[in-house]
């Protein structure tokens, strides 16, 4: 299947010499959900805004729906909708004006059933005629979204969208998003929210410094990366771990009262029955079990600290 965003060796330095991005390479599938973790200057933004034609690359280049962004920058930026992480809205307009407006900006024909539409699936038609000013930083962020897809984009670009927003509405928004997919659009969000690219993504990409550090689809990175831990009750706290147990490394807490023990659940044998059995020949007494799975902010937690 052709990518329907190709980035090809993409860097940015700035006049100030810092490097903002280093030769990123990343092909986007149609209709696929795309997250992008990172810490703050990571380059995130910077990769999101060359593509969507707000900042110049250094080298390297950017084709989206088979267009490159520079020699062909009407079709690209008509094709890509983008919701910033600023509120940067009129005062005085009505949602309602802002995504007409908006939509004739790209020579869309007026289509008022589509804009009422996409108004009531954010929950704003109450709110259409209402100032902006007046309205609350959630709503004011669903108008954002709103005017990016006036247009009726093939790719969405949702650059913290979820920022400053209560947890309802974030869940309000993951909703869409998924609606939005299944009609057929492209989404890249960046995110600070990791929970967010878990419940929502299809692929997760991780860059830092600049440097795209994997992408991968977020089920076999959790798969491939994952740990489990066995988490081990004692029915009585010890002070030191018993010499017969010293293979396993385990993670004695500080009351002496539990065990922890890491392992990678792909692996033939995980070791458990012989450290079970150990724990009984060292007189231990279980009186629970439990594991856990690495979620996805562990393991870009280590990622980003490996690469650090």
């Amino acid at each position: 299947m052709q990518s329907i965003v190709s980035i090809s060796n993409l860097s940015k330095t700035y006049a100030s010499g810092h490097q903002a991005l280093k030769s990123v390479t990343l092909d986007i599938a149609p209709g696929e959900i795309l997250a992008l973790l990172g810490p703050n200057g990571a380059g995130k933004t910077t990769l999101i805004s060359i593509i969507c034609g707000i900042v110049n690359a250094s080298s390297g280049s950017v084709t989206v729906g088979g267009h490159d962004i520079v020699t062909d920058y009407r079709a690209t930026r008509s094709m890509i909708g983008l919701v910033p992480q600023e509120l940067s809205l009129g005062a005085f307009d009505t949602a309602w004006n802002t995504l007409c407006f908006s939509r004739g900006l790209f020579g869309k024909k007026p289509n008022p059933d589509y804009l009422e539409r996409l108004l009531r699936d954010l929950s704003l038609w109450g709110k259409k005629d209402s100032e902006l000013m007046a309205l609350s930083g959630g709503m004011k962020r669903r108008v954002l979204i709103g005017k990016a897809l006036s247009h009726e984009p093939s790719v969405l670009f949702l650059d913290e969208p979820t920022a400053g927003v209560d947890v309802e509405l974030r869940k309000d928004m993951w909703t869409l998003v998924r609606r939005l997919r299944e009609s057929g659009v492209t989404i890249i969000l960046t995110t600070h929210y990791i929970e967010e690219a878990e419940a929502i993504a299809d692929r997760v990409g991780i860059i830092n410094d600049g440097e795209l550090l994997l992408v991968d689809d977020k089920l076999a990175l959790m798969h491939k990366l994952g740990k489990k831990q066995l988490i081990i009750e004692l029915g009585e706290a010890v002070s030191a771990l018993p010499d017969v147990l010293a293979p396993w490394a385990l993670d004695l807490s500080a009351d002496g009262g539990w065990l922890t023990y890491t392992y990678d659940p792909h692996n033939r044998g995980t070791g458990i029955s012989g450290l079970l059995q150990a724990i009984k020949e060292a007189g231990l007494v279980l009186t629970d079990l439990k594991s856990t799975q690495s979620s996805l902010e562990e393991i870009f937690v280590e990622l980003v600290k490996a690469k650090s």
